[in-house]
C-alpha cells in the first residue's frame, strides 16, 4: 500500500505538470513542469523524500525498458537516418560528454557550497 501511495503522489505531480502545460502558453513540455513541481515540493518540505523514494527508485530501475519503443522507432527510420548517421553519432557523443561535464561541475559546486552535506 505504501508503494501505491508513493506512486500516486508522483502521478499527481505529473498531472499538475500536465495542467500547467494546458494553462501556460509556454513551449515547455509538461514533464518539465512536473519535474519543477517535484523539485519545489521536495525543496520546500511540502513533500518528503521518504514519501516518494521507493516508487522513484523502482521507476529509475525500469527506465531502460522505456527506451525499447524508441529503439524500435530508430530501426524503422533507418532509411532516413542512414545518410546522416555519422553526424548524429558525433552529435550524441559531444552532447553526452558536455552534459556529463556540466553535471559534474554543477554537483561539485553545490557540494562545495553546502560543505558536502546531503539531505538524506
Amino acid at each position: 500500500m505504501k508503494f501505491l501511495m508513493q506512486f500516486s503522489r508522483i502521478l499527481m505531480i505529473s498531472l499538475a505538470g500536465e495542467l500547467l502545460k494546458m494553462i501556460l502558453p509556454l513551449p515547455i513540455p509538461a514533464s518539465v513542469y512536473g519535474l519543477i513541481l517535484m523539485l519545489v515540493c521536495l525543496s520546500t518540505g511540502v513533500l518528503k523524500v521518504n514519501q516518494v523514494k521507493e516508487a522513484a527508485v523502482f521507476l529509475i530501475e525500469i527506465m531502460p525498458v522505456m527506451f525499447i519503443p524508441a529503439a524500435v522507432g530508430l530501426v524503422n527510420a533507418w532509411g532516413a537516418l542512414q545518410p546522416v548517421f555519422f553526424q548524429v553519432i558525433i552529435t550524441i557523443i559531444v552532447t553526452t560528454v558536455l552534459v556529463m561535464v556540466v553535471t559534474g561541475k554543477t554537483t561539485q559546486f553545490i557540494m562545495k557550497k553546502s560543505g558536502g552535506k546531503t539531505n538524506e
